[in-house]
C-alpha cells in the first residue's frame, strides 16, 4: 500500500513551495496553494517558464496557517524571500485594493492587489514592471477544463486541484538521467511512495484520510522541469531523456498514436471529490494512499 511521503503547497504560483506535514482542504484545492501570482504590466500572470528566477524566491507562512480552521489576524504575514533583497512582509489579512484584467492561461478577471510596496519588490526582483495579487474568492470563479471534469473550481494553479506523483516514477526517470533531479523540479502537491513506477497514471480514484479524490488526466510537462530549482539555470535534462525513456520503456504508452506522440507526462492530477463543502479534511504526511478505482489501461487514460 502506499503513502504519502511528503505534501507540498506552493503560495505564489511558480515560486518555490512550502513542504509540510498536514494540508488542509478547500473547494479549489490545498489551503493557500497557489493563492498569489505575479503579473505583469499587462495583467498577465508570470510563470517560470518565462521568467526562471521566480524559482529562487522563497515563501514563508505562518506554521498554524496550515491548521484547520485557521483564520489570519492583523500580525500574520506571509514572508518572501530572495537573493540579494530585503525581506517582504505581505498581509495575510485581505486587501483593499483590486486590480481588473487579470488573467492566468485561459482565464481573466479581477484579483486582490497587494500594493505598492510588494509591486516594487517584485518589480525590482525580475527586473520589470511587476505586481502581486491573490485570487479574490469572494467574487471570482475559476472551474477547471469541462473537458475532463465539471463542478471543480481552482486558483492560480494551471489546470486543476492537485497534481499526484510517486516516488518510484522519479526513481525510474533518475536512472535515465546524467545527474539526478530532485522532485521539486515537478511540483507536486502529493508526493507518493509504495506503489510501482508510473502506477499513479492508472489511478482513477483515490481515498487518503477517508478523503476522496479523482485522477482526472496526466500532467504534461513543460519546460519548468529542466530548470534548477537551485539557482535557476535551465538545461535540456529531463524532459529530452524522458521524452525518450516514457516513449520506449514506461509501461503500455504507445507513443506513436496521436494521444502521446511529442509530449512528456509525469504525475497525475487530480480533483478533489468534495460531498460535504469541505469541513473537517485534511491529509497528513504518512497517510495511507488507498487505490479505489485503477484504470485497466492507458487507453482509457486523459491527456
Amino acid at each position: 500500500m502506499a503513502e504519502v511521503k511528503s505534501i507540498f503547497i506552493y503560495p505564489i504560483k511558480s515560486c518555490k513551495g512550502i513542504s509540510v506535514s498536514q494540508a488542509a482542504l478547500s473547494p479549489t484545492g490545498f489551503v493557500w496553494d497557489r493563492h498569489w501570482v505575479i503579473v505583469n504590466s499587462k495583467g498577465r500572470g508570470c510563470t517560470q517558464r518565462v521568467e526562471p528566477k521566480l524559482a529562487l524566491i522563497q515563501v514563508e507562512l505562518p506554521t498554524e496557517a496550515f491548521s484547520l480552521g485557521w483564520v489570519p489576524t492583523k500580525s500574520s504575514y506571509m514572508v518572501v524571500r530572495a537573493p540579494e533583497m530585503a525581506e517582504l512582509k505581505v498581509s495575510l489579512t485581505k486587501p483593499s485594493l483590486s486590480s481588473d484584467g487579470v488573467s492566468v492561461w485561459e482565464w481573466s478577471g479581477s484579483a486582490l492587489d497587494e500594493g505598492d510596496e510588494a509591486a516594487k519588490w517584485f518589480t525590482e526582483f525580475l527586473g520589470k514592471p511587476s505586481r502581486l495579487v491573490r485570487f479574490n474568492e469572494e467574487s471570482e470563479t475559476r472551474p477547471v477544463d469541462a473537458k475532463y471534469a465539471t463542478g471543480y473550481n481552482v486558483k492560480f494553479t494551471d489546470a486543476f486541484q492537485f497534481l499526484l506523483i510517486s516516488q518510484a516514477s522519479l526513481d525510474a526517470i533518475n536512472e535515465q538521467l546524467k545527474e539526478p533531479v530532485s522532485i521539486n523540479r515537478f511540483r507536486p502537491n502529493i508526493f507518493v511512495d509504495g506503489c510501482e513506477p508510473f502506477a499513479e497514471d492508472l489511478w482513477k480514484q483515490i481515498k487518503i484520510n477517508e478523503t476522496y479524490f479523482q485522477g482526472v488526466m496526466l500532467c504534461p510537462r513543460c519546460k519548468v522541469p529542466t530548470i534548477n530549482q537551485e539557482d535557476a539555470t535551465q538545461g535540456s535534462e529531463p524532459t529530452e531523456t524522458m521524452m525518450k525513456f516514457r516513449s520506449a520503456k514506461a509501461l503500455e504508452v504507445n507513443t506513436s498514436t496521436s494521444q502521446y506522440k511529442g509530449r512528456v507526462y509525469l504525475g497525475q492530477m487530480l480533483v478533489w471529490e468534495n460531498t460535504d463543502n469541505g469541513s473537517n479534511k485534511v491529509i497528513n504526511v504518512g497517510d495511507a494512499v488507498h487505490v479505489e478505482k485503477v484504470l485497466p489501461s492507458y487507453a482509457d487514460v486523459a491527456v
